[in-house]
């Protein structure tokens, strides 16, 4: 047995085989719930790999997944991973353009799919090379185009596969595809092995404790633990925040609570209902509604099996985790950081704040280093370098040897990922995290982090949501402007009020010169931010 995803999940469901493994709260066609035992899930699985490699789909191919939260989506994924093929996500809110760039750039050669999407998939079709193999999930709108390439209906692919296990050997180096768009350009497919992403994006089955020595082990633990643990990862499955957090969860022998959709007001019924313990979301535009709901329409909602909240992918402000601190005192808020090129990195310090900036604990093999220096020697204590992680590192990008070079690189005998995050480090080891190189704002020579303004803005009790880019200053190159939502309810709000708010927080080059106020803050369904539309906005070319 190797670190392989797919025979680790078989040796926990041949461990915990009657336990609960999936609850899908919200499925189409069911009118209401449906659950899943470990042995149920694992069989489900079975068959719709054995479809999948019945038309085609071999070892190493590429499959997308196309699709809302549920049962099918882990099912899919776990379908692929028994037959070695290569699952890719597919982020669901694409336009044509966008979606037949990534289903060429990932060369895929099936996809398993949402009926909602059925216009976009025929559209898209004459405009791929290697599509050949349809899965639809539901049914489509009345008077959607049908594709080119005749669907297979969900259930019946399912039911036409054997719930046996008779699959090859496979290894820890089989390969996963997190396709990532980041906040700008085209999306990027990251590559990793399978005994990569285990160790660096799951913990090696601990995140929190000592990995696994040898991949039996982690059964082993299942064996001697208990039950009792309810994960319920709220945003899209098609972002690596979620996905990683279903396999931590089943590695755990514990069961995972999905909705279709994010619906701050069913969330809080379903921790209630299913006695949740961990939630993972991104960012204030998720946790907030929840607050929101809990003190107004929602009170008195029982949370208290919480144990903690997580988020990556976006920082959770001070005010907003105070909020919701104040309505459940017993859950534990974490700002995680990572990425689809590095799993797992650290979690912030509890003096992270406005003040001082995304302070981060970071594991032993994260380090700030010179992206100048051949290299990539460490960084002094409080000068800026690269956030930079080495050992169970992703091999790439898929079809991009170029960007592949940029962010990869060997030192020592090791693989090493170069992060777009830049960075410092003191003398105790503690990193700083200064926000992405690519939407740095020089202003005069000086440098601004959005995301550290952004933090600032967050801080206001009147300001909802916010945003911050640099656009074209005749005098200083750039200057720094934010665009802001403002709480429902609050007055009027003018821009010097936010700079004498932000002047008690920040630097006086790091202050807006300029406020957009919108009704909404665009942001994608897991909580990142848009920032080529902030930019536009911010600059008068865009609609607010």
């Amino acid at each position: 047995m190797e670190y392989n995803l797919a025979d680790l999940f078989e040796s926990v469901v041949d461990t915990v085989p009657g336990r609960e493994a999936l609850v899908h709260l919200d499925h189409p066609g069911t009118g209401a719930e449906r659950r899943l035992t470990y042995a149920e899930l694992d069989r489900a699985a079975n068959r719709l790999a054995h479809h999948l490699r019945d038309h085609g789909v071999t070892p190493g191919s590429h499959v997308g997944l196309h699709l809302y939260n549920g049962v099918e989506y882990l099912q899919a994924l776990y379908a692929c991973l028994k037959i070695r093929a290569v699952p890719v996500n597919v982020n669901y809110r694409y336009v044509e353009d966008e979606l037949a760039y990534l289903y060429r750039d990932a060369d895929l050669v099936a996809l398993v799919f949402d009926a909602e999407f059925t216009g976009r998939i025929a559209a898209v079709l004459p405009r791929t090379e290697r599509l050949r193999h349809l899965v639809r999930v539901g049914t489509p709108p009345p008077g959607a185009p049908e594709p080119a390439v005749a669907p297979v209906p969900f259930e019946q692919a399912e039911a036409s596969g054997s719930p046996d296990r008779d699959f090859a050997p496979r290894s820890g180096g089989d390969r996963l595809v997190i396709y990532t768009g980041g906040t700008t350009g085209m999306p990027k497919g990251v590559m990793w092995r399978h005994e990569d992403i285990f160790f660096s994006g799951m913990g090696g089955g601990a995140p929190t404790g000592e990995p696994v020595r040898r991949p039996e082990e982690l059964a082993e633990r299942v064996a001697a633990g208990g039950e009792g643990l309810v994960f319920f990862p709220t945003p899209p499955l098609m972002h690596g925040t979620s996905t990683l957090t279903a396999f931590i969860a089943f590695h755990f022998g514990q069961k995972v609570v999905l909705h279709r959709k994010y619906v701050p007001e069913e969330v809080l019924r379903t921790i209630e209902r299913e006695k949740v313990t961990s939630v993972s979301l991104v960012g204030d535009a998720m946790l907030r509604p929840l607050a929101d709901a809990l003190a107004g329409p929602l009170k008195g909602t029982d949370c208290s099996s919480l144990f903690s909240v997580s988020s990556s992918g976006a920082i959770l402000s001070e005010t907003v985790r105070a909020q919701f601190s104040a309505l459940v005192p017993g859950a534990l808020l974490l700002n995680n950081f990572g990425s689809s090129e590095s799993g797992f990195n650290g979690t912030a310090t509890e003096d992270s704040g406005p003040d001082k900036g995304f302070r981060l604990r970071v594991n032993a093999h994260t380090a700030v280093v010179d992206p100048a220096s051949p290299v990539h020697a460490p960084v002094a204590a409080g000068e800026v370098g690269r956030l930079a992680l080495r050992g169970h590192v992703p091999l790439g990008y898929y079809n991009d040897p170029r960007k592949t070079a940029e962010t990869f690189f060997e030192a020592d005998g090791e693989r090493w990922v170069l992060l777009g995050d830049m960075a410092t480090v003191d003398e105790a080891g503690i990193v700083t995290v200064l926000g992405r190189g690519s939407q740095c704002i020089n202003s005069g020579g000086e440098k601004v982090y959005p995301e550290e303004v952004e933090q600032a803005l967050k801080a206001h009790p009147d300001v909802y949501d916010a945003l911050v880019a640099g656009v074209p200053d005749a005098r200083w190159g750039s200057r720094v402007a934010a665009v802001v939502q403002l709480r429902e309810g609050a007055g009027p709000l003018g821009l010097e009020a936010v700079q004498e708010h932000c002047r008690a927080r920040l630097a006086g080059y790091k202050v807006p010169r300029s406020v957009v106020f919108t009704e909404r803050i665009r942001r994608s369904p897991s909580g990142k931010a848009d920032y080529r539309w902030a930019k536009a906005v911010a600059s008068g070319t865009g609609t607010p």
